[in-house]
């Protein structure tokens, strides 16, 4: 992946795409894979808003029994599966459990005969899956085994507990980098940091978008007889651009924040009834109140997700420290045995999830739960132009499958068969990961310790060789950033060279998992610095700035 902004101004696409995180990159990905041309821009860096608060679950929709949304379960269950497939370096199963209560909602009988529907409705989830990713069924257990996997659960009216499994992504940022990575191969151009300030438009058709480099300055115009709108809660934003009213109704959101936390558990991913009432307006059979997940990862807990109307614009979001005191009372609330303290709070994750309507009937948090495609030919009169408003992490694949095939439609073009669903992401071309893993890892290149050829191969999979190189022309790339960390510094070269990474704050927290989890400390981003600086050219003034930019972030989070 090569940035080139001015060359985008050099030919006519047959689409781009307006914003680069999951659901854009699918696009681009699908719409390459089938042959098309495609370019694809984004104001910031990849995956740096919406796409960026993730807690790095793939879902399979158990929770829409209580909706008897059988449809969106089959979706959810064959996106998940397609995603272990076709990643299975970043994407592996993970056991979940919700403890049980009583004999109503919360007891053993419903969740019994809710983790049979699930097993039933997904008989088919292994399909095409290695053994170590498959999915086991779900079952019942005794408080005891409930409380010795969780201890500190509530133990009034607890009669045992249901497991059963979803999925975790290892990595959701370096994911968008391999489906993006994956669209460049096939013949996509990509840029970040490059703004939609207008569209080119011949009377009611659009034609393309005027586009600002923001490293640059420069100007250009981008042609194309197609434009996808997946800019997420900047969707309206850029709709207002068209500079003529639309009679849509304009987007709403909630905002969405996942904590980073110290371990609380370790094993498995809890599932901890709210202490607060929660009325869901869509569902046949309403519990009265919300989950917060507990899910470990690296070293970490992920704590949330919490949600609360959000009124403001898309460029003004933020997590306030009185917010974050806020959800560190409600999981304390729900969970006393976290005992979660402000300085316990490493990281927070935070975006925008679209609202709906009814959610202004009960408290005002009820998130939309089926994506929108919105065909403005059809809708304004406006042709040329698609707007996605995704919802879900998990089903970017199969919402880009469809918006493919109505580009395809649109261009007057034959049906084209979707590959997306059986050709492996950048890094993902393994027959069966588990294999590979311990095969590569006991080959073991002189200078690497285990644990860093692990972290690699986990996280460029087919691809991690590629890293290997760099230290085999120069053994210095191979030593670690810093000495509590895997990532070695031939990770940030790398960022730099093939992965349009053109600020410091790309590198600690999309490209490497350094900023992540956590503050990752001055050492660390100095020497990051220093490489992208020798790396870019940059000026000791440039190299300050984004020492103080990146510092900045988790100074706004109260996490330095």
């Amino acid at each position: 992946m090569k940035r080139n902004v001015a060359a985008l101004a050099e030919k006519e696409y047959d689409l781009i795409i307006v914003g680069g995180g999951i659901y854009g990159a699918s696009v681009a990905r699908d719409a390459a894979l089938r042959g098309l041309t495609v370019a694809l821009v984004d104001k910031g860096d990849f995956g740096s808003a919406t796409s960026g608060n993730s807690h790095k679950i793939i879902h399979g929709g158990l929770r829409y029994l209580q909706h008897a949304d059988l449809k969106r379960m089959r979706e959810s269950i064959r996106e998940r599966s397609i995603l272990m497939r076709i990643a299975p370096h970043l994407v592996h199963p993970l056991p979940f459990l919700i403890p049980t209560y009583g004999h109503l909602l919360q007891g053993k009988l419903v969740m019994r005969l809710a983790l049979r529907l699930n097993d039933l409705i997904s008989f088919d989830r292994n399909r095409g899956l290695e053994p170590h990713n498959m999915i086991p069924r779900g079952r019942l257990i005794s408080r005891d085994e409930c409380l010795e996997l969780c201890p500190g659960l509530d133990q009034r009216g607890l009669t045992g507990g249901a497991v059963y499994f979803d999925a975790q992504v290892y990595n959701t940022e370096r994911l968008i980098l391999s489906v993006l990575s994956s669209a460049a191969n096939a013949g996509a151009d990509l840029a970040n940091y490059a703004q939609v300030i207008g569209f080119l438009r011949d009377g009611n058709t659009i034609t393309g978008i005027q586009v600002r480099d923001l490293l640059s300055g420069t100007s250009l115009q981008v042609r194309a007889r197609i434009v996808v709108n997946c800019s997420g809660p900047w969707i309206d934003r850029l709709l207002e651009l068209l500079g003529t009213p639309t009679p849509r109704d304009r987007s709403t959101f909630l905002k969405a924040v996942v904590l980073v936390s110290r371990p609380v558990i370790r094993e498995i991913a809890v599932g901890i009834p709210s202490s607060s009432p929660y009325n869901d307006q869509d569902a046949i059979l309403n519990k009265g109140h919300r989950y917060f997940f507990i899910t470990p990862w690296r070293n970490r807990s992920l704590i949330g997700t919490f949600q609360c109307p959000y009124n403001g614009g898309a460029n003004d979001f933020k997590v306030t420290e009185q917010e974050i005191h806020d959800f560190i009372s409600e999981i304390n609330a729900a969970y006393p045995a976290a005992g979660i303290k402000r300085q316990d709070v490493y990281f927070v994750y935070g975006g925008l999830v679209p609202r709906s309507k009814i959610g202004s009937k009960t408290n005002g948090i009820q998130p939309v739960k089926h994506y929108r495609l919105h065909d403005h030919e059809q809708e304004d009169g406006i042709r040329g132009l698609i707007s996605i408003m995704g919802v879900k992490y998990t089903t970017a694949r199969g919402v880009a499958e469809k918006t493919v095939d109505c580009v395809l439609r649109k261009l007057g073009k034959g049906p084209v068969t979707c590959r997306t669903h059986v050709t492996p992401v950048y890094g993902g071309a393994v027959d069966c990961f588990e294999e590979f893993l311990g095969r590569e890892v006991k080959k073991h290149p002189a200078g690497f310790c285990e644990e860093t050829l692990r972290h690699l191969i986990q996280t460029y999979g087919s691809e991690y060789r590629e890293i290997l190189r760099y230290s085999e022309r120069e053994p210095g790339w191979g030593k670690p950033v810093t000495s509590d960390s895997p990532v070695i510094r031939a990770e940030v070269l790398h960022a730099a060279r093939e992965e349009m990474a053109v600020k410091l704050s790309d590198v600690i927290f999309r490209r490497t998992g350094l900023g992540t989890g956590g503050y990752p400390g001055s050492i660390c981003l100095e020497s990051c610095a220093a490489i992208m600086a020798a790396e870019l050219a940059w000026s000791d003034q440039r190299t300050r700035k984004e020492l103080e930019e990146t510092k900045a972030v988790y100074g706004s989070l109260g996490c330095l």
